[in-house]
């Protein structure tokens, strides 16, 4: 259905919650306009029906419009998640003529202060208020994206408000996802299990509110769940993932499993890749999965779950997911939570790219 473009690991931001590899890719391996382009027909002549740009900054890249002018004309729904930082009105007026169709904006919390604290570039959040008024001012539909975790959850209330004062058609409430430098921020940011149950109350009560008039997505931490999620609309069934450098990927995050040799666009077509690769082979359909998932009647509902999260949790990508409560190692996402309370630390670690040798 869908192709994820990450045009680059550049970011002007430095959330402690990044979820892309602990190893980014460097500027001199991205792909280039031209094998951008490339990639962007094959994608069209497969199939897929939308296309977003995705990063690190996608904005960082100075042939996005190009990119998205070339997605457009291919008849591909194109969508920018963006943090917002970079869209002025120049790059606003050049991404219409391009023929944008949505965008994404990430907010790091509800207030300057916070926003600016959790993101890690002084006068962001001002930036992001302005580039949600350009997005609207221009006519197109508006994402709100708020990530919560620990640190920010008091302040959901002000996180919808302020979506809907920025009169976002759609607002998605995401936990911190636990891969890559999330990870290692985890005990900093994992809530309790009664800030979760506030969060719960909070959305429900929006989405009654606001029904008709703004949806709200909701994405929940999955230590806290009893059930896995379908990651991704499962390995290899719905989206392809391309990398800076031009891995193809089933998820951002599969670049942490062991013993794969992800596919390049570089070496081998999309079409290739998708159909005849061992990558989106592996753990696609049920056939891969152990006893408890092959004869359970959700396994073609949530497709085993998240292979990242088995392994960095069980310690193998082939196991039964851990958040769900008939994994072996189900109790490991408890260990999880009751090592986050007591870690009792609100020190984050932000991700500067200098850290990462960029």
């Amino acid at each position: 259905m869908g192709m994820i473009a990450e045009l680059t690991h550049r970011c002007p931001l430095q959330c402690s919650y990044c979820s892309n590899p602990l190893q980014l890719d460097a500027p001199r391996d991205e792909l280039s306009t031209e094998d951008w382009y490339s990639v962007i027909d094959q994608a069209a002549a497969l199939g897929i029906l939308q296309i977003h740009f995705s990063g690190g900054e996608p904005m960082a890249r100075r042939d996005l419009p190009p990119l998205v002018a070339r997605a457009s004309a291919a008849g591909l729904y194109t969508n920018i998640i963006t943090s917002g930082v970079l869209l002025t009105d120049a790059a606003m007026a050049t991404l219409l003529d391009a023929g944008i169709d949505h965008i994404q904006l990430s907010f790091q919390d509800a207030t300057i202060e916070h926003g600016d604290r959790f993101g890690g570039y002084r006068g962001g959040h001002d930036k992001k208020l302005a580039a949600a008024r350009r997005i609207r001012e221009a006519g197109l539909p508006l994402t709100a994206n708020f990530v919560i975790h620990k640190q920010n959850i008091e302040r959901i209330e002000a996180m919808i408000a302020l979506g809907e004062a920025l009169q976002a058609e759609r607002i998605e409430v995401a936990h911190t996802q636990y891969y890559g430098w999330a990870l290692l921020n985890r005990n900093a940011l994992l809530p309790t299990r009664e800030q979760l149950a506030h969060v719960n109350e909070v959305v429900e009560a929006a989405r009654a509110r606001l029904n008709g008039r703004i949806a709200i997505d909701y994405v929940v931490p999955d230590y806290y769940a009893a059930r896995p999620k379908a990651c991704m609309g499962g390995w290899g069934n719905r989206f392809i993932n391309v990398s800076p450098s031009g891995k193809a990927l089933p998820c951002h995050a599969a670049e942490t499993l062991p013993g794969f040799t992800f596919p390049s666009v570089r070496d081998a077509s999309l079409e290739e890749i998708w159909t005849s690769s061992d990558v989106f082979n592996r753990f696609r359909g049920t056939d891969w999965m152990p006893d408890v998932c092959r004869t359970c009647d959700r396994r073609e509902i949530d497709w085993g779950g998240c292979r990242c999260q088995a392994l960095a949790l069980a310690g193998d990508a082939a196991l039964t997911d851990p958040a769900c409560h008939r994994a072996p190692h189900h109790d490991l996402m408890a260990q999880a939570v009751q090592l986050a309370e007591l870690a009792d630390s609100s020190e984050l670690i932000p991700r500067r790219l200098q850290q990462d040798r960029i």
